[in-house]
């Protein structure tokens, strides 16, 4: 397991990050990714800190608050020192039927980060997320909210997730204006087959030094190496459970699996540890999120930090998923290749 460091910081986080969104019942639209009772948690937790993983990530809303519960309660459970893991959590989601519960308010950000720090058991989060955005709530006072916060030493770092280019930059500029904590990481879909990140946000990231955590890396499962074009309604959170999310290029994605089953067969791998293994190569990428229902799935994506790719096999599975041009991109690419570092 290699450790980088998280944005402009000096925090070493894994290269695999434990999601939980699996963690917790639940009987919303996301019933399909979640099931995972507390001996089920306590498991995948324990293998993955053996297998090295420092950093935990959940949200207020994943299973109605219980995935923060059962998270706590596992770290608990195994006696896990509070200082050796590097715990992240969200807020933004509607928690509870009152018109100040969601959002990015003053309001409701206080209280759910004691909400949060309650479920987790813990008395400080060490990366508190801004799930989305809130189109109703100044930036500025969403981030003088969390800059409290981080004074207070309720929370060590702050990031953002689920927001386009404009939105980021705005935030880091407030945040530099007003001389409020910075953002230092982006949550953000991300996959060998979505790579719509890499037209505005991927730049900007890479420019102004903030993180990146890949969340879905597998494209909702869609690379788990169960879909092909000949049996596209496997077994599966995109299969018999109607859940097809996120959105998919399919028929680019089955070209992408075509190189990577080949690929994959001549290493003695899977399709997913490749899919995830390509993210890990990517020089944005900070820490990739892995999910699991099942010990099989972890064990499967934890082999993803062993894959090496040629520098060919790389330059192959570019070419298979690149994106199409588009404006300003191709006239930004055809104006400034006569200015490039040397």
């Amino acid at each position: 397991m290699k450790y980088n460091l998280l944005g402009n910081t000096g925090l070493k986080v894994s290269e695999l990050c434990l999601g939980t969104m699996t963690f917790g019942p639940s009987t919303g639209r996301f019933a399909a990714i979640n099931g995972v009772d507390q001996a089920g948690a306590d498991a995948l937790l324990k293998r993955s800190l053996d297998a090295g993983i420092n950093f935990i990530d959940t949200a207020n809303i994943y299973t109605e608050g219980q995935s923060e519960e059962i998270t706590g309660q596992g770290l608990h459970n195994l006696g896990i020192n509070r200082y050796d893991v590097v715990l992240a959590t969200k807020v933004r989601g509607t928690m509870g039927p009152g018109p100040n519960d969601v959002g990015l308010t003053r309001k409701h950000i206080i209280a759910q980060a004691e909400a949060s720090l309650k479920r987790l058991k813990t008395d400080y989060i060490d990366l508190y997320q801004t799930h989305s955005f809130d189109s109703l709530t100044p930036w500025e006072e969403t981030l003088r909210a969390l800059d409290d916060l981080v004074r207070s030493g309720k929370v060590r770092y702050i990031g953002a997730s689920n927001v386009a280019a404009w939105q980021l930059m705005k935030a880091l500029g407030v945040s530099h204006y007003q001389r409020l904590e910075k953002y230092v990481s982006l949550q953000a879909y991300y996959t060998i087959a979505g790579r719509d990140l890499e037209r505005e946000l991927v730049p900007l990231l890479l420019d102004q030094k903030v993180g990146l955590m890949v969340w879905s890396p597998l494209a909702g499962g869609f690379l788990s190496g169960k879909y092909t074009r000949e049996n596209q309604q496997a077994d599966g959170r995109r299969g018999g459970s109607g859940f097809d999310f996120p959105p998919v290029n399919k028929e680019l994605a089955f070209n992408i699996i075509d190189v990577l089953k080949s690929m994959a067969d001549a290493k003695g791998s899977t399709v997913a540890s490749l899919a995830l293994a390509w993210l890990l190569h990517q020089k944005v990428v900070s820490t990739v999120i892995i999910g699991a229902k099942k010990m099989e799935q972890l064990e499967d994506n934890l082999k993803a930090v062993d894959v090496q790719f040629s520098p060919e096999e790389l330059q192959q599975l570019d070419e298979v998923s690149k994106l199409a041009p588009e404006y300003p991109g191709w006239m930004l690419t055809m104006t400034g290749g006569d200015r490039k570092a040397e």
